[in-house]
Order: C-alpha cells, then sequence, then structure tokens
C-alpha cells in the first residue's frame, strides 16, 4: 500500500473527500497531512479523522524557499510518503523539489487546463464569456499548472453566473474527480500492479 501525504493551506475541502476515499479498500494510504499556514481549517478535520498532521509555517522562511522545502521535504521522508496530493496548497514549488517529486505528486486546478493557469481562473472565465469551465486533476511539473492533465470535470457557465457561484459548482466536481483520479494513478504503480 502506497503512502500519501496531502498538503493544504485552508480549508481542506478537497483533501476530506481524498481521505474519506481512502477509508475504503484503496490502494493508498493516508499518511500525512501538511500545512503552510498552523491556522489551516483542514488539520483539525484531519486529526479527527486519526491522520497525522505537520505544519511547515511558509512564515518562517521569507526569502528562503530552499530552506521551507527542505524542512517540508524532511517532514516528507520521515513519514515515508511515496505520492503527493496537493489540495488547495497555495505555495508555488520550486523546480528542485517538484523534480524530487517527479510522477508522484499530483494537483487539482480550477479551470480545464491548459486555460487559467494560476489564481482567479472562475473570473477569467466569465471575463472571456466562456461556455463552460471545469476542473482538472494534473501531474505537477516545474512550470506552474502545466503538467499531464489526469482527468478532468466541465462545469456548464450558467448566464447569471458570479465567480462565487461557479466556483461552488466547480467545487463539488473536484470532490469527485481528484479522489477517482488519485485511485486510478496509484494503480498504475509497479508494487500495485
Amino acid at each position: 500500500m502506497l503512502n500519501v501525504g496531502i498538503l493544504i493551506s485552508g480549508a481542506g475541502s478537497n483533501m476530506l473527500r481524498l481521505l474519506e476515499d481512502m477509508e475504503q479498500p484503496h490502494p493508498g494510504r493516508a499518511s500525512l497531512v501538511v500545512s503552510n499556514t498552523p491556522d489551516a481549517a483542514g488539520l483539525a478535520k484531519a486529526e479527527a479523522m486519526g491522520i497525522a498532521t505537520q505544519v511547515v509555517n511558509h512564515k518562517l522562511y521569507r526569502g528562503d524557499r530552499s530552506a521551507f522545502e527542505a524542512a517540508l521535504q524532511k517532514i516528507l521522508l520521515v513519514h515515508e510518503i511515496d505520492v503527493i496530493c496537493l489540495a488547495g496548497f497555495m505555495r508555488i514549488l520550486g523546480a528542485d523539489f517538484v523534480s524530487a517529486w517527479q510522477g508522484r505528486m499530483l494537483n487539482i486546478h480550477p479551470s480545464l487546463l491548459p486555460k487559467y493557469q494560476g489564481l482567479k481562473t472562475y473570473q477569467r472565465a466569465l471575463d472571456a464569456g466562456d461556455a463552460e469551465t471545469g476542473c482538472s486533476v494534473h501531474e505537477v511539473v516545474s512550470e506552474l499548472d502545466a503538467g499531464p492533465i489526469l482527468g478532468q470535470s466541465r462545469v456548464a457557465v450558467l448566464p447569471d453566473d458570479t465567480a462565487s457561484s461557479l466556483a461552488a459548482r466547480v467545487l463539488v466536481q473536484e470532490h469527485q474527480l481528484y479522489p477517482r483520479i488519485l485511485r486510478d494513478f496509484l494503480m498504475q504503480f509497479p508494487s500495485q500492479a
């Protein structure tokens, strides 16, 4: 069974869906949740489910991303993490860290990549007059939101949509897509075949 580490920065709704899915028969085991913010609400949710949690407060490493990432890497290695899921982790990871986890780190992004990499994806879709948007799960590479796409879910943009209403509907799809893609991804590992 593969050890999964989940990185969060906030409420952890996608984290929660991943954890719930891993309570069923699954090729992965939720071994660790790490937040870069000490007050992330997702930490208490993970602890309530009996999952180990850690904080690597990015504010303590101002201007030294490599030291932040070294501290994060140390924790992941201590917990023998095999695969990382970014679930609302609001830090850009450097090329060395990403390279160390190449092919073993996933992210969920609120757009139909390659459209709208980065932030404010819902407003950008509305401003462009898009008929649909959605979410994508992709492998993480050093270029932001540019890794191989493993799955997508589409959501129609309605005439009266706001960024908030669109975000709420896309989030429902994220909660379905990410657990399914993680399960499929883990099944492809040689130790699981």
